[in-house]
């Protein structure tokens, strides 16, 4: 009897370990803009066991429309603030968009909100012109570090989003 009680203290402490470990990303503005565009860089970071694995410089929003309601659909505002499933890391074809680059990993709020159909991409244009930024979903600077961002996520098992700010 005092054995299988021993056992479960070991489970539950075991339990509480294993779900602090799960990978998260994390994303939050910095001062740096873009200094073509004016874009504020956004800061999205891969976290495992508590420790910051890697970052990715990303944009999200328009330029001009960062102060915007982020909760309203079509403001073309940052992300709101809030926790989102990370979805799987998908190819994304010759009928997609081009201003969505090659992947897509689909992000949902799991709060509520008036916005949807978010992801994470790469953002082609940014700060070489006027579609610099996005409609509100994450668009990564560069093209390699969309690639390694999909590998880890995939790699990692990523399924949790903490938008900062």
């Amino acid at each position: 009897m005092r054995g299988s009680w021993i056992v479960a203290l070991i489970g539950v402490a075991l339990g509480t370990a294993v779900a602090a470990a799960e990978p998260q990303l994390t994303l939050q503005q910095t001062a740096r803009r873009l200094p073509q565009t004016g874009d504020p860089i956004w800061l999205l970071s891969l976290h495992v066991n508590e420790e910051t694995v890697m970052h990715f410089d990303a944009v999200s929003g328009r330029a001009h429309r960062q102060d915007a309601n982020r909760h309203q659909t079509g403001s073309l505002a940052p992300l709101p603030p809030g926790t989102y499933s990370v979805g799987e890391v998908e190819p994304l074809g010759p009928t997609d968009p081009a201003e969505l680059g090659p992947l897509w990993i689909g992000i949902e709020p799991r709060f509520a909100t008036g916005r949807g159909h978010l992801g994470i991409h790469l953002d082609p244009s940014a700060n070489r012109n006027a579609n610099s930024g996005t409609l509100g979903c994450i668009g990564l600077i560069n093209p390699e570090a969309m690639a390694d961002l999909a590998s880890l996520v995939e790699q990692r098992q990523v399924r949790t989003l903490q938008v900062m700010n």
